[in-house]
């Protein structure tokens, strides 16, 4: 009898455990089929379940259990199919032990791969009985948000630091730096499509400690980081920072240097808050042939200082590509001309540079016209303008081209909307971008690439970003979500983010006129100009430019590369395209009565002795909104 009862009771007991296991849904992307975070099902009484960084959902209501349950599908970039009454959602039979598979279509052009800071990143997963693939899935370093990461490869390990940072036993958290490393994937770290293993550097309790508590009240913040010689040649990881007071006021800035053995940041030097250039933002090296600068991007890299520790500490050193006077600020709205009245651009010392909103300031006030502008972001589709914000700027070995990822200010969203761009310099031109990734009333600011995670030799790009309602006037923020750090992957072979590119039109003396479109900017200003934008790998809805060969000089026509022995010159959409984007234009051939050389032009009226204009346009490319004096100034920024 006494085995009896304890067999019923065994039996009760694993009927409660099968009653105990989740119904699992699984939300791929139909196009790669991965499991894509962040995306909502709702029932019709309102309850909520978010994706995790598997694309699962574990549901464990027992009210639903053995029901059909209907589940709004929803998700910031991605789309589920609207039935006949335009719900856009399925139902589903909500089992024990059960499980399901949907499929959304992905309307961003990056792809949202996982999130890196957080509680409960691989939740539903473990709660399915899956592996995930982070060694800390549920919760590291007890951290529960994070705001915007700053990071560099320093003596071998990535080392990422982030700004406030939220905790379980507490709505106060860390408003000193946290911090953390993780291993390179080439030194044993995951692959960057997968995850990142961060070890945070904590206190005695557990929780991410400060690294970076500077004297005086309120938060310190960081950003700035890099990675620089001393006077040693050893290598240091330096970073600016601020202190701030209640309505974000920065009453402080300086300098601080990561202390390898305490690991945290000790000050250095103190700024004065009045400094007309001072880092701040993303930072990269480049060398001009004579000397190595750190280019601080944010997200444009206009200022730079030497790459050694002395330099960056010294802020008479540091130089803005600036069209301000020597010695000038932007209140002061004193413009360099030169006799003619021609504005200058130049890298020069002890003078800012002139942000989006400093340059729209200057052109409402009448000080500037538009045409001078040099910061010139628009969409590569309508021609809109794009406020970048800030962002990171990186040279990009698959494109040969220096690519910036920003998100733009005051877009459909406020602080949610991320964009692509590429320039063959690193100041530019920086003319068309293509948004790649979008939110719905929600903040995704501060993004960052991080070049050392680049596959395939560039092909493949990785960035990650802000998740917040901050400043975007939602009141629901996204459980376990919310103000943390979201990865993306963005590959560089969709034709989607094939940006259009200046072809610059050199001429001289013995050769005429070239259309030249390589990855160099061409080397003489005064013979150069930009002749239209095309891109140089095929975009959306494009064709390819040959030239025609043959005695015309010159020539181009559109043909398929598998029907010419030629290689593209660049990518155009066709002249009879139906719907070509509105910032394309007509491009016209004008061919010499004599030589029978040709010329083309944006400008269906261009005259010159001898020309005639062939009846129809070639094609159709994009428009040239870079002034020649503005072009001069660039070309000459590298030499």
């Amino acid at each position: 009898m006494r085995r009896l009862l304890l067999m019923m009771v065994w039996l009760v007991a694993d009927f409660a455990a099968a009653d105990q296991r989740p119904f699992v849904i699984s939300v791929v992307d139909e196009q790669t089929g991965r499991g894509v975070p962040l995306v909502e099902l709702r029932t019709v009484n309102h309850v909520r379940y978010f994706t995790d960084s598997g694309g699962n959902v574990a549901v464990r209501e027992a009210g639903l259990m053995d029901h059909k349950v209907f589940f709004h599908v929803a998700g910031h970039g991605h789309e589920f199919p609207a039935d006949g009454f335009g719900y856009r959602g399925k139902s589903l039979h909500v089992t024990p032990g059960g499980a399901a598979r949907l499929q959304v279509r992905r309307i961003n052009v990056a792809q949202r791969l996982y999130r890196v800071t957080g509680e409960g990143i691989y939740r539903d997963t473990v709660l399915a009985g899956k592996k995930p693939p982070i060694e800390q899935p549920l919760l590291g370093g007890q951290v529960f948000g994070s705001d915007s990461v700053v990071c560099a490869v320093y003596r071998g390990k990535i080392h990422w630091f982030w700004g406030d940072t939220n905790r379980p036993s507490y709505p106060l958290g860390n408003f000193h730096v946290p911090g953390a490393t993780s291993r390179l994937p080439e030194q044993g770290g995951l692959d960057p499509a997968v995850g990142i293993d961060l070890h945070y550097l904590v206190g005695p309790d557990g929780f991410a400690k400060p690294t970076a508590r500077m004297p005086g009240d309120g938060p310190t913040w960081i950003d700035a980081l890099v990675v620089v010689p001393d006077e040693n040649g050893r290598q240091r990881l330096m970073a600016a920072y601020v202190k701030v007071r209640r309505g974000l006021k920065v009453y402080q800035r300086g300098l601080v240097r990561f202390n390898d053995e305490q690991q945290v940041f000790e000050k250095i030097k103190q700024f004065p808050l009045d400094a007309p250039i001072v880092p701040t933002g993303h930072p990269f090296t480049h060398g001009d042939g004579k000397t190595t600068y750190v280019y601080f991007a944010d997200p444009y890299p206009l200022v730079r200082a030497p790459a050694t520790v002395a330099a960056v500490g010294d802020l008479s050193r540091y130089e803005a590509f600036t069209c301000l006077r020597p010695g000038t600020t932007v209140a002061d709205g004193r413009l360099d001309r030169d006799a003619s009245g021609a504005l200058r651009y130049a890298w020069k010392k002890n003078t800012p540079p002139v942000k989006p909103a400093d340059q729209e300031k200057l052109i409402r006030g009448g000080r500037l016209k538009r045409e001078e502008s040099l910061l010139l972001l628009r969409d590569v589709d309508t021609g809109k303008a794009v406020s970048a914000h800030r962002g990171t700027v990186s040279w990009n070995a698959h494109r040969r081209r220096w690519v910036m990822i920003a998100v733009e200010v005051s877009g459909t969203s406020l602080l949610g909307e991320v964009w692509y761009s590429e320039a063959p310099a690193p100041w530019g031109p920086w003319v068309y971008a293509r948004k790649i990734v979008t939110h719905d009333k929600y903040s995704f600011y501060n993004p960052k690439h991080h070049p050392f995670f680049d596959k395939h030799g560039g092909r493949e790009i990785f960035f990650e970003g802000t998740y917040a309602t901050t400043f975007s006037g939602n009141t629901d923020p996204t459980p376990r979500y919310d103000y943390n750090q979201i990865m993306y992957k963005l590959d560089l072979a969709d034709p989607r983010v094939a940006i259009p590119g200046p072809v610059y039109r050199v001429r001289s003396e013995d050769r005429g006129e070239t259309l030249v479109t390589g990855s160099e900017p061409p080397r003489a200003p005064k013979e150069a100009s930009i002749a239209f934008f095309a891109p140089v790998v095929r975009a959306t809805g494009t064709v390819p430019v040959v030239s025609a060969g043959g005695d015309e000089a010159g020539r181009l026509e559109l043909k398929d590369e598998a029907k010419s022995k030629r290689p593209p010159r660049f990518f155009a959409w066709p002249a009879d395209a139906k719907h070509p984007p509105a910032a394309t234009v007509a491009l016209y051939g004008y061919r010499h009565d004599k030589t029978s050389a040709w010329v083309y032009s944006t400008d269906a009226h261009w005259t010159a002795a001898g020309y005639t204009r062939a009846q129809r346009p070639l094609c159709r490319v994009w428009s040239n909104p870079v002034s020649p004096h503005v072009l001069r100034d660039l070309l000459r920024a590298g030499t």
